[in-house]
């Protein structure tokens, strides 16, 4: 289980931070896994971001897409649960790992749902700066035709989907997604799982706001609750309260030395990660990575 999880990380780091090497991949090498996780939601994990499915009488309601090869795969994954195409698409927010699907199902007849500024983000040309990649705005079938500022309910499948913006997180158009009859949240990439995070600074997120989403989620789940994460294996709310302390004392430290005017160079050779590194530095960032991402977004 241990390799298969390094594979998956493997492929999706590669798959993130070279995006313009991204054409070249072999998706025909990817599985969609899928996961029941209740009577009516499913995690499916392939290469990007982590799905989350609602099937049942009403509609299949997606969480995320990943990439647009592997949208015949996820059609695929999903057939196997139900007879019904996907109706409703949700983005947590715009990153091309998370809406790469978005065209293929939206030409499909999905309804694509989202926040409003990740339709700001698709429809634009975009620069993602910590990674050094411009973006190209989306085909109109590929934008969220539903946005919304604060929150939305779906009622679907005997469940009750309530989805949430969290403002200022790992981008400025995160939202998460509670089941409420099934005890399960998709958290998107305000929490990666047993990785250290990426906060896309340049597209309006910021630590506190990664915070105060894992913070939101803690004083609301149980501790039977299934968490699914943007990235890495289903967690619980014990690895969720960790993800956050992790990033509480790192980004604490970091900003402490900010204030005694010590240099990012001064910041790394300090190693602030060093006790998180086994754990969390095996992933999409590596322990110098994310302190120079801290450091970037704490400076602003």
């Amino acid at each position: 289980m241990k390799t298969a999880w390094l594979h998956r990380i493997s492929f999706a780091t590669a798959a993130l931070f070279a995006p313009l090497a991204f054409a070249q991949q072999d998706f025909s090498k990817v599985e969609i896994q899928t996961e029941k996780l209740a009577d009516t939601v499913y995690m499916m994990t392939g290469a990007g971001g982590n799905l989350g499915v609602s099937v049942g009488e009403d509609a299949v309601f997606v969480i995320d897409d990943q990439f647009a090869p592997l949208t015949p795969r996820i059609q695929a994954a999903i057939a196997k649960l139900s007879s019904k195409p996907a109706k409703f698409v949700l983005n947590t927010h715009w990153h091309f790992d998370h809406t790469g699907g978005n065209e293929n199902l939206g030409k499909a007849g999905a309804v694509i749902v989202a926040h409003e500024n990740v339709r700001k983000r698709l429809s634009t040309e975009g620069f993602i700066e910590f990674l050094g990649m411009k973006t190209k705005p989306e085909p109109r079938v590929a934008l969220p035709v539903v946005t919304f500022t604060r929150d939305l309910t779906f009622h679907l499948n005997g469940d009750e989907l309530v989805v949430t913006h969290v403002p200022r997180a790992h981008t400025d158009g995160d939202s998460i997604v509670r089941f409420g009859k099934s005890n399960v949240v998709h958290m998107g990439d305000t929490f990666f799982n047993k990785l250290y995070p990426f906060i896309d600074t340049s597209s309006g997120g910021s630590v506190a706001g990664v915070l105060a989403a894992a913070d939101g989620v803690l004083k609301t789940a149980g501790d039977d609750t299934k968490i699914i994460p943007g990235h890495g294996p289903l967690a619980s709310k014990a690895d969720l309260k960790a993800y956050r302390d992790m990033l509480a004392a790192v980004s604490g430290n970091i900003r402490g030395q900010i204030r005694a005017g010590k240099t990012l160079e001064q910041v790394a050779a300090s190693k602030p990660t060093a006790k998180y590194d086994e754990v969390w530095g095996k992933g999409f960032l590596a322990p110098e990575k994310f302190v120079e991402m801290l450091y970037k977004n704490l400076k602003k």
